[in-house]
């Protein structure tokens, strides 16, 4: 938004004309004043807002151009806005699909170099798999992953990643509903996923995710690069992580043989999301985010946005943006069935933002809402999916999933996400495999502070250094070298072995 950044100074700034806050750049002390001439009644933290004019009682509270939050108490000019004194607004108007233009970013004829796989899906990576059936067989897939390095199996084999062990806290004391649907699919979308090269699947033996059965539901056929086995049958845990070793030694040479090849941009899936949020995420890096998902689009390839409790207040915005109405109205059913589930379960959606976010100064879900929307860009929305679904179509997609983070990025990517940028304010520090993880810093105090784990920097927006346009070629740069190979921080750093966590849902019996 830096385009449309009204007025500033090295302090503060007001992102709109028409919005009644400043935002904080940096720790302000009480007295401090304002471009407008207004003092601070007390000291504001960075990235937290400060009233520009008296707002009454049951007033609206304006940032992003749009209403964030009312009143709860009569706010002086100068004061700070935050908890204390600001609440929930009333849901956005329902706009009609198609009622937003999108925007008209030219392609640019952008190439990667990927792993061609034999259904034409394009990997980034090419890794050996070990995904498990129920979370008894969660160790013994640690160990196989853990011995086949010990052993030095893959040390022949230089175009293999490595060995990614999935595992996981379910698949048992579970019915055959919608939970048992979740993670299949899941588990399914991970053993097909571009980024393999080779799967080995572990059971137990008597889980209800039965492998057999999952076998069935999704066409899974054994062969050369997918192996199955369940510990009871095998008889026992040293027997299967040797059966499971010698099986991936056995994969390793037709994995190894994939090679990389130079492919359009259209071929790239890309997952964006945000996490430990802060007053600065939407103002910087979420929309530079959005101008590369922009960039991709325009060059054909496919963005998956998620977190539904997440654009919740905005998705009013996003469904103006929807090709259809018949696209509209898939958003307007998963809003509909999310208020039915948290009220159900005794909740709010509004019980996020969490505490580290309303400590880096977003308020309400609404505030949050709208930064992370921009995460998606202005292109159209051409449609919108289940939890761990593949898309039909290619461009900007929404996913129905939770807001916490590693359990939608794990959706995202059974989804078929084959890169992963995550914008942060506060300082996450996941990753994903076998999908690579950009990590975007909001602000340039937590870059420098945590450079190990963080891949650029979006700060520059907040002070005039950069604009969104050159920010989110840099991120479109980043994501084409990382996809073509090159390792992310949180690679480097060895994540991604703890991340898969699939939606759980349903009653545990």
């Amino acid at each position: 938004m830096s385009e449309t950044i009204e007025a500033s100074n090295d302090a503060t700034v007001r992102l709109l004309r028409g919005d009644n806050v400043r935002i904080a750049l940096r720790d302000l002390p009480a007295g401090a004043v304002l471009p407008e001439g207004i003092r601070l009644h007390a000291p504001v933290p960075a990235g937290h807002k400060i009233a520009l004019e008296a707002i009454a009682r049951g007033g609206h509270v304006r940032k992003f151009g749009q209403i964030i939050g009312v009143a709860l108490a009569d706010i002086a000019p100068g004061e700070h806005v935050h908890v204390h004194n600001l609440g929930m607004p009333s849901r956005g108007e329902r706009l009609p699909a198609g009622q937003v233009a999108s925007g008209d970013t030219e392609p640019t004829g952008a190439t990667f170099e990927g792993f061609v796989r034999e259904d034409g899906r394009v990997g980034t990576r090419n890794y050996i798999g070990v995904l498990t059936t129920v979370t008894c067989s969660g160790t013994v897939a640690q160990t196989i992953a853990d011995e086949v390095e010990r052993r030095g199996i893959l040390a022949d084999f230089p175009n293999i990643d490595g060995v990614v062990p999935i595992a996981h806290g379910t698949g048992c004391g579970m019915g055959r509903g919608l939970g048992m649907e979740l993670l299949q699919r899941t588990l399914w979308g991970y053993a097909s996923h571009p980024n393999m090269g080779g799967v080995l699947v572990v059971g137990l033996g008597c889980e209800v995710n039965q492998l057999p059965l999952m076998m069935e539901a999704f066409g899974m056929t054994p062969g050369e690069r997918m192996q199955v086995f369940n510990i009871q049958d095998l008889g026992g845990t040293r027997a299967t992580v040797e059966a499971g070793v010698a099986a991936i030694a056995a994969m390793a040479p037709g994995v190894n043989e994939a090679r990389r090849e130079t492919r359009p941009a259209s071929d790239l899936v890309l997952a964006v999301q945000c996490g430990g949020s802060d007053g600065f995420s939407g103002i910087s890096a979420n929309p530079a985010l959005g101008r590369t998902s922009d960039f991709l689009v325009a060059d054909g390839g496919t963005v998956i946005l998620a977190e539904t409790t997440e654009i919740y207040g905005a998705d009013h915005l996003l469904r103006a943006r929807a090709v259809s109405e018949e696209v509209g109205v898939k958003l307007d059913e998963l809003i509909l069935w999310w208020e039915d589930y948290v009220a159900r379960n005794d909740g709010e959606i509004d019980n996020n933002p969490t505490p580290g976010n309303k400590r880096g100064g977003l308020t309400t879900i609404v505030e949050k809402s709208l930064g992370a929307v921009a995460k998606g860009g202005t292109s159209p929305l051409v449609d919108v999916c289940r939890y761990a679904e593949r898309p039909r179509n290619r461009g900007l997609i929404f996913m129905d999933s939770p807001g916490f983070d590693p359990c939608s990025i794990t959706g995202q990517i059974a989804s078929g996400a084959t890169v992963v940028c995550f914008t942060t304010g506060r300082g996450s520090t996941t990753g994903y495999k076998p999908s690579p993880c950009l990590k975007l810093a909001s602000n340039s105090a937590m870059f420098e502070k945590m450079k190990d784990d963080m891949d650029i920097d979006c700060g520059g927006v907040l002070t005039g250094r950069a604009t969104l346009d050159d920010l989110g070629s840099q991120i479109y740069r980043r994501v084409l070298e990382t996809a073509s190979g090159t390792e992310t921080r949180s690679e480097a750093l060895g994540y991604g072995r703890n991340e898969f966590v699939p939606w759980q849902i349903g009653a545990v019996v």
